[in-house]
């Protein structure tokens, strides 16, 4: 079944960012030998809209896109905290409001953000933007990583971080091997992992098969909606039994435990970096109520969610001057 992308550009858009964005969407069709996706390019009122460096594309005015897309991202440079976007936030709108997957690439981030369609959900963002986007709004859950895919939004730093957003978008729907054959025919060998950027991801440096990293890859990138053991297994490339040994024999655990992990840690740092309630952060980490989350956690952590988000706040609260004399004696 082919997939319809849009990509709304305005204009001095990031030309590497759009890039990286769509050509492996071309390349996936060519080495499918399949249209496994068709894209257009949108923009208020159609016709050309001008690139970063001076190219332009021609585009489709958002009037003639009446069609449901499963995925629009919209794709802005220059500073997009003030540029005349209402057209653009306004089409954005309506797409959410009908159901239509939301991507944020570059400063198209922002435009997301402006339009007030990133509540309750995790995002990744260009480092320089990121300062003036809290100040926007300081309950945006905003993470230092090359991307984030939450449900239904997808957001990215832009550069050739596009490139791996789309490797993981790909992955996620087609699997590892087409995956990987698109990044090799873009001699980019090395997909980065989405928080490359910051730290590692603690299985880098371990001898892992390229199916167990795959799957480890794809429960980063479907924390919200867990994926099942059949499903991973399939899109890693191994039967669901050899996914299991494999994990265990390389990592210890099994698949499920792994999992579970993944999504645990996620929701320790977003109750003590973040003001989300504690239900929205159960339903952001793939639990379907707040007591099924509440009790794996204990478990997991030894405290109840509330008890460990009040403890960060203890001690990250400034010290009054009566008890830094009491800490010094």
């Amino acid at each position: 079944m082919t997939e319809t992308y849009g990509f709304v550009l305005l204009d001095d858009f990031a030309l590497m960012s759009g890039a990286a964005a769509v050509d492996p969407l071309r390349a996936a069709n060519q080495m499918s030998e399949k249209p496994l996706y068709d894209y257009s390019y949108l923009s208020a009122k159609g016709g050309p809209v001008r690139s970063s460096c001076g190219a332009y594309f021609e585009t489709l005015p958002f009037a003639s896109a009446i069609r449901e897309m499963d995925y629009l991202f919209v794709i802005a440079g220059g500073n997009p905290f003030v540029i005349d976007a209402l057209d653009c936030i306004g089409f954005l709108r309506q797409a959410a409001r009908k159901g239509v997957p939301l991507g944020g690439i570059s400063g198209g981030v922002v435009l997301l953000a402006r339009a007030g369609l990133l509540k309750a959900r995790r995002i990744a963002v260009h480092w320089e933007y990121a300062h003036s986007l809290r100040e926007l709004d300081p309950d945006l859950l905003i993470e230092q990583r090359l991307f984030v895919l939450d449900r239904d939004r997808a957001t990215c730093a832009g550069g050739v971080a596009a490139l791996d957003m789309m490797h993981a978008l790909i992955r996620s729907h087609h699997g590892q091997m087409l995956a990987e054959s698109v990044s090799r025919r873009f001699i980019y060998t090395r997909i980065r992992t989405p928080e490359a950027a910051q730290r590692g991801t603690g299985v880098e440096e371990i001898s892992l098969l390229p199916a167990v990293f795959g799957a480890i890859r794809l429960m980063e990138d479907h924390i919200a909606d867990p994926l099942p053991l059949e499903h991973l297994a399939r899109l890693a490339g191994l039967s669901s039994r050899q996914l299991q040994r494999q994990f265990r024999q390389d990592l210890g655990c099994s698949v499920k435990e792994y999992y579970t992990n993944v999504r645990l840690n996620k929701a320790d740092e977003l109750l003590q970096q973040s003001r989300l309630p504690i239900g929205q952060i159960a339903y952001a980490t793939g639990y379907s109520s707040q007591s099924n989350f509440s009790r794996a956690f204990l478990r997991h952590f030894g405290a109840s969610p509330a008890a460990r988000r009040a403890t960060a706040r203890a001690s990250s609260r400034p010290r009054s001057r009566d008890e830094l004399d009491v800490l010094s004696e």
